[in-house]
């Protein structure tokens, strides 16, 4: 069933709209315990934020380390260095430790600069497996509670058991199909957000009423045929 209706703009990227739906849910009292979403939401700040103030685990597959040692899928990359915040500092896969820790802002974004000592780099039998760097490694770190978060999920979706969960996803997919398909919800009929968040709404009423009504009924949901919304109407009528 749906639940919750809300209407952007089509440039407003999902992870922006996220915390808008939460708020919605909540002052709703229908706030879910997992809530399950495509790779176009998380971020290690949402994560956090929605755990923390809303008490939600997003379950959703978020995006993969981008260093060229991940990317390649050999060498170091940056989840297989061991992070020590309490004594602020890294250590290497070889077992070197970092020379420095800075706090900085980048891009107006709050980040930790860890970075190893070149005499420990240089010499190092496996700095072909971690930097090309003549100074040394460099780590750029995201706030403690952000990076440790992104890890922990970046290690769970590698797991079966996870996958498995997340193909619950499949029955949102299957719901967004049967509105596209049912309503027509792809192109918008009215200008504005007022107008057509109404249509947005009017029309995952009349979604809810096929699912009820194919409940009821003990039929499963045919989500092919278009008629099936005009045969409802008829049988509403009468």
């Amino acid at each position: 069933m749906i639940t919750n209706v809300t209407t952007t703009r089509s440039t407003l990227p999902d992870s922006k709209a996220l915390n808008t739906i939460h708020q919605t849910l909540h002052r709703r009292h229908l706030l879910p315990a997992r809530h399950y979403l495509d790779s176009g939401y998380p971020s290690a700040d949402l994560i956090v934020s929605s755990a923390k103030d809303y008490g939600i685990a997003l379950v959703t597959p978020v995006l993969l380390d981008t260093s060229p040692q991940a990317k390649a899928q050999q060498g170091f990359a940056a989840h297989d260095f061991t992070i020590d915040w309490d004594r602020k500092r890294a250590v290497c896969p070889a077992g070197k430790i970092s020379a420095t820790w800075n706090d900085v802002v980048q891009d107006g974004v709050a980040k930790t600069v860890v970075a190893f000592a070149a005499l420990d780099c240089i010499p190092c039998p496996t700095k072909e497996q971690c930097t090309s760097s003549r100074k040394g490694r460099r780590l750029s770190l995201y706030p403690r509670d952000l990076t440790e978060a992104i890890r922990t999920a970046r290690a769970q979706q590698q797991d079966g058991t996870w996958q498995r969960d997340y193909a619950l996803r499949a029955g949102v997919e299957g719901s967004i199909r049967q509105a596209t398909h049912t309503t027509g919800l792809r192109r918008a009929r009215y200008r504005g957000l007022a107008k057509t968040h109404l249509d947005h709404t009017t029309s995952a009423t009349a979604l809810n009423l096929i699912r009820l009504n194919a409940w009821w009924n003990g039929h499963p949901l045919d989500r092919t045929n278009h008629s099936h919304l005009a045969r409802l109407q008829l049988r509403l009528a009468a």
